[in-house]
């Protein structure tokens, strides 16, 4: 389940319901999760989006005013509120400290053109195949599961996996813990909770307790 710690710092409503609109927003095609206000948990899609809202595909919209708290492809964690609602789902606005709201818009413009411009993955550390591809998830509550690893890096790794939690969900993957950050036909990408030093010690951290 996604964690519903809202920041402390109170997320307001714009008035009328209308977005922010001293950003400009961007059209995307980023996957996700959200939670509503109850802790239900549902898939989404954001279709448009900007550092101060974002028009979320959605298959329970929520009501105006209720908090939202979504875990999106390349993105993280974003949280706010309802704004609106549109055919399909929601108009959510972003609460984020002004720091975080620059870095969304560097990964949004990133997000937006690497496709026009053939742009490759971002990922911060080149990624290679281990020599040990058999390892280990442990959720949370203790269930266990085999799974193969796919490639690695010093900040993740993607692996084939019989389940897909949650996106945001922490695990033990080896000896390291770990994110859900994404999903793929056959896994998941997880982001380890630590950037490691060498690949070394991401293959020896692999193995199985």
């Amino acid at each position: 389940m996604l964690s519903d710690d809202i920041s402390t710092q109170a997320v307001r409503g714009l008035p009328n319901g209308t977005a922010d609109r001293r950003f400009q927003r961007v059209n995307v095609s980023i996957l996700g999760r959200y939670m509503l206000a109850d802790r239900r948990e549902f898939p989404c899609q954001v279709l448009s989006m900007s550092p101060g809202d974002a028009v979320v595909i959605a298959p329970v919209p929520g009501i105006i005013g209720e908090r939202i708290i979504a875990y999106l492809d390349h993105l993280g964690r974003i949280e706010g509120t309802i704004l609106s609602q549109v055919d399909g789902g929601f108009v959510m606005d972003i609460a984020a400290s002004p720091r975080k709201r620059d870095k969304m818009a560097a990964q949004l413009t990133w997000l937006a053109n690497k496709d026009l411009l053939n742009l490759p993955e971002d990922r911060r550390h080149e990624r290679v195949v281990p020599d040990i591809r058999h390892s280990t998830v442990v959720l949370d509550d203790g269930r266990r599961y085999n799974c193969k690893i796919i490639d690695i890096s010093l900040s993740g790794a993607a692996v084939e996996l019989d389940v897909r939690p949650a996106m945001g969900t922490p695990i033990t993957l080896g000896r390291m813990r770990a994110r859900v950050v994404r999903h793929f036909q056959n896994g998941v990408a997880v982001e380890f909770a630590a950037a490691q030093e060498m690949l070394t010690v991401v293959q020896q951290n692999l193995r199985m307790n």
